[in-house]
C-alpha cells in the first residue's frame, strides 16, 4: 500500500497543494527554509499526530491534510472491525484543524480518532527523521527489530506470560483470601439450599400464575358457559332456535325473492358455527373441574415463590437465573478454594512459559550475528570503513510477555574501537547512517510500504553521499520511498524528483511544489552543487550524475 496523493489547504505557508506520487525513490529538494518538511509534517497529521493551531496559514481559518493510499487486502480486516468501509479501491485519510486547534478526522469518510489515524499510521507508514537513531535506543523497537530480521513471532509467548501471570495472581489471591472464600461458600451453599427447596423451574412461575387464576375463577367460568348454553339451546328464546326459524322462513319464499336465498346461506352459516359453540361449551363443561385442592397447593407454591423472591431481593421471575448463578459462583470458589490444584497449574504455566522463552532466546541467538554481519556490511559503504555493528543480547531475571532477553544494539564507528551502545555515539552524522544502514538491511521487513526519510542524509557528502543515494534507490526497488535532502548526489538517483519552492503571493509568502524533469531537473541538481548562480561548470557536473 503505497502513497498516491496528499493534498493541502492552507497548512503552514501552502496555500492550496494537490501532488501526485509515484512507486519507487523519490526526492524533494529545494533553497533552506522553501518547505521542504512541510510535506512531512502535513503526513504526520494526516496520520495522527498531534493537532496545532500553528499549522494554519496566516489568515485562514482551517488547515486541510487529505492523504490517498492504495488499498489492499491485509488493511480490510482492520478496517471492517474499526467500523469503515472497505468497498472503495483506495484508503482516504482527511483531517482538519482550526485557528483554535481543535481537529476533526476521516477514513473513508467515516469520523475517525487520533488514534485510530495512528494505528493506520503505523501500518502504513515509517518515517525516518534526522533522529531516526533514536528509535534504536528503545528496547522495544531493537527487539523487535531483531525478531522480524529473524522472523520469530513472539505473540504464542506473549499468551503463555499471560497465562503464567494469571494463574500466579490467582493462587495468590486465593491464598490471601481464604477467611474470606470460606464465608462466601457458606452464604452461597445457605442460599443454593434454600433455593434447592423450592426448586424454581425456568417457566414455572408463569405456568402457576396462569393455572392459579384459572382454577380461582373456575365457578365464575362454570357459570358463565352454563348461561352461554342457555342462550344458545333455549326451546324457544335460544338463539338456535330462532337462527333456524330465520333459516326456515327465507328458505321458503327464495322462489319469491332472489336475495332472500343468499340472506338464507349466511343464516345457515351462522347456524352451524351456534351449534359447534355450543357443543365446545358441553365438552368443556363435562371436563372442567374446581378442584379446591390443587387451588390451595397453588397458593402455597405461589406464598414460598414470593417469600423467597423477597427475602433475596428479586423478583419471582428471577429465582431460577439466580440459583444457576450461586451454583456457578460456588463452584469457581471452590476451585479458587483448592490452592493445590492452583499452585500446580501455576508452575504448569509458568514451565510452559519458560520452555517457550527459552526456545525464542535460542532463535534470537542465531539472528543476531546474522543482522550484525548484514548491518556492518552496509556501514561499509556509508563513509563507515572499518566500523562495527553488534546485537547484544543478555538475559534477564526480570522476565517478561516477550521473553527472557535483553537486546541492544552496539556500535564502533571505525576499526580498532570498541562497540558502544548506539545512544553514546558521539557524531550525529554516524547516527543517521547508522540508521540508514539499519533501514536498508530490513527494508523488506515492516509492513509499512511507504519509508520516508527526512534529512538522515545530514553530515555527509562526496561518495558517501552517492552510497547513500545508491541505497534509497534500492530500498526503492521494494518500497515506495520519499527522501527530503540538500545533497545532489542523493537527489540524482531518485526516480522521480519534486522541486520545492517559496514565492510571493498576494503580499505573503506561499510554498510550491513541482516535479521537474529534463533541463529543470538539471538546473535543481545544478543549483544544489553551486548555488543560486548556474554555471557552465556546475550545469556539466549535473548531467554527469544524471548520467546525461
Amino acid at each position: 500500500m503505497s502513497l498516491k496523493r496528499i493534498s493541502l489547504r492552507d497548512f503552514a505557508i501552502v496555500r492550496a497543494l494537490e501532488l501526485d506520487l509515484d512507486s519507487g525513490f523519490t526526492v524533494l529538494t529545494g533553497e533552506t527554509g522553501a518547505g521542504k518538511s512541510i510535506l512531512i509534517d502535513a503526513l504526520q497529521l494526516a496520520l495522527g499526530t498531534r493537532a496545532e493551531a500553528l499549522v494554519v496559514r496566516e489568515g485562514a481559518t482551517r488547515a486541510e491534510v487529505s492523504v490517498e493510499f492504495d488499498q489492499t487486502d491485509s488493511l480490510a480486516p482492520w478496517l471492517d472491525e474499526a467500523g469503515f468501509d472497505t468497498t472503495q479501491p483506495t484508503l482516504l485519510l482527511r483531517r482538519t484543524v482550526d485557528a483554535q486547534g481543535k481537529s476533526r478526522a476521516w477514513v473513508n469518510g467515516s469520523a475517525a480518532t487520533a488514534t485510530q489515524l495512528r494505528e493506520l499510521g503505523d501500518r502504513l507508514v515509517d518515517i525516518h527523521g534526522q533522529h531516526a537513531w533514536q528509535s534504536l535506543t528503545r528496547p522495544d523497537a531493537v527487539r523487535q527489530l531483531l525478531d522480524a530480521y529473524g522472523k520469530i513471532d513472539s505473540s504464542p509467548l506473549q499468551a503463555l506470560w499471560q497465562a503464567h501471570r494469571q494463574t500466579a495472581q490467582t493462587l495468590a489471591d486465593a491464598h490471601a483470601a481464604q477467611a474470606t472464600l470460606q464465608d462466601e461458600r457458606e452464604r452461597l451453599a445457605w442460599q443454593i439450599g434454600e433455593l434447592d427447596k423450592l426448586a424454581p423451574g425456568a417457566d414455572e412461575w408463569d405456568e402457576l400464575n396462569t393455572s392459579h387464576t384459572r382454577l380461582a375463577h373456575a365457578q365464575t367460568l362454570i357459570e358463565a358457559a352454563q348461561q352461554a348454553l342457555g342462550a344458545l339451546e333455549d326451546d324457544d328464546a335460544g338463539a338456535l332456535h330462532q337462527l333456524s326459524q330465520a333459516c326456515s322462513l327465507l328458505q321458503n319464499n327464495e322462489h319469491l325473492e332472489q336475495d332472500f336465498s343468499g340472506l338464507a346461506e349466511v343464516l345457515a352459516s351462522s347456524l352451524a358455527q351456534a351449534g359447534d359453540a355450543a357443543h365446545s361449551l358441553h365438552a368443556w363443561l363435562r371436563r372442567v373441574d374446581p378442584d379446591p385442592e390443587r387451588l390451595a397447593a397453588l397458593d402455597q407454591r405461589l406464598t414460598q415463590w414470593v417469600s423467597l423472591a423477597r427475602r433475596y431481593k428479586r423478583t419471582p421471575e428471577e429465582l431460577p437465573a439466580a440459583l444457576a448463578q450461586w451454583k456457578l459462583d460456588l463452584s469457581r470458589l471452590e476451585a479458587a478454594a483448592d490452592t493445590d490444584a492452583l499452585a500446580q497449574a501455576a508452575q504448569r504455566a509458568q514451565a510452559d512459559y519458560q520452555r517457550a522463552a527459552r526456545a525464542v532466546s535460542g532463535r534470537r541467538s542465531k539472528a543476531a550475528p546474522l543482522l550484525a554481519q548484514a548491518v556492518t556490511q552496509a556501514m561499509q559503504g556509508l563513509g563507515m570503513q572499518g566500523g562495527r555493528f553488534d546485537v547484544a543480547l543478555t538475559q534477564d531475571d526480570a522476565a517478561g510477555p516477550h521473553g527472557i532477553d535483553q537486546v541492544a544494539f552496539l556500535v564502533a564507528g571505525h576499526a580498532g574501537s570498541s562497540p558502544r551502545p548506539v545512544g553514546k555515539v558521539a557524531s550525529g552524522g554516524e547516527l543517521s547512517r547508522i540508521a540508514l544502514a539499519i533501514a536498508v538491511t530490513t527494508s523488506q521487513l515492516g509492513t509499512a510500504q511507504t519509508l520516508i526519510f527526512d534529512e538522515v542524509d545530514a553530515g555527509v557528502g562526496g561518495a558517501v553521499a552517492e552510497t547513500v543515494g545508491r541505497l534509497m534507490k534500492q530500498l526503492g526497488a521494494d518500497r515506495q520511498v520519499m527522501a527530503v535532502t540538500h545533497l545532489p548526489q542523493v537527489a540524482a538517483c531518485a526516480d522521480h524528483h519534486l522541486q520545492v519552492s517559496k514565492q510571493l503571493q498576494d503580499g505573503t509568502t506561499a510554498s510550491q511544489v513541482q516535479a521537474v524533469t529534463g533541463e529543470q531537473r538539471v538546473a535543481e541538481i545544478a543549483r544544489m552543487l553551486g548555488g543560486e548562480r548556474l554555471s557552465g561548470t556546475t550545469l556539466a557536473h549535473a548531467r554527469e550524475l544524471l548520467g546525461q
